[in-house]
C-alpha cells in the first residue's frame, strides 16, 4: 500500500485537489486508482518501474500535419527497446 501511495504521488503526479462536491472527489479518486491499477499491470508485464517506462516511451511521438488541404500522418520510428516495452504492455 505504501509502495501505491509513493508511486501516486511521484509517478503518477496525483497532486491535490480541492474538490467540493461528492460526484467530482469521487470522480477525481476514481481517475487516480485506474491510472495507479494501469500502472501496476504496466510494471507486472514489462517488469520495470513506471518511471522508467514513461521516462522511455514520452520522447515517441507521432504528427498530423495539414497542408493545402491535405492531410499527412507521419508516425514515430520506434527503435527495437522502446518497441519491446509496447509489446509487453500490449500482451504479445
Amino acid at each position: 500500500m505504501e509502495q501505491s501511495f509513493r508511486m501516486s504521488k511521484t509517478d503518477l503526479r496525483a497532486r491535490p485537489m480541492f474538490h467540493r462536491t461528492r460526484d467530482a472527489i469521487e470522480t477525481h479518486l476514481t481517475i487516480v486508482f485506474t491510472a495507479l491499477a494501469v500502472s501496476r499491470e504496466v510494471q507486472t508485464r514489462t517488469g520495470l518501474a513506471i518511471r522508467k517506462v514513461i521516462r522511455q516511451l514520452r520522447p515517441l511521438r507521432s504528427a498530423i500535419i495539414a497542408i493545402n488541404a491535405t492531410t499527412h500522418t507521419f508516425a514515430p520510428e520506434i527503435p527495437d527497446d522502446k518497441q519491446a516495452i509496447l509489446d509487453a504492455i500490449h500482451g504479445a
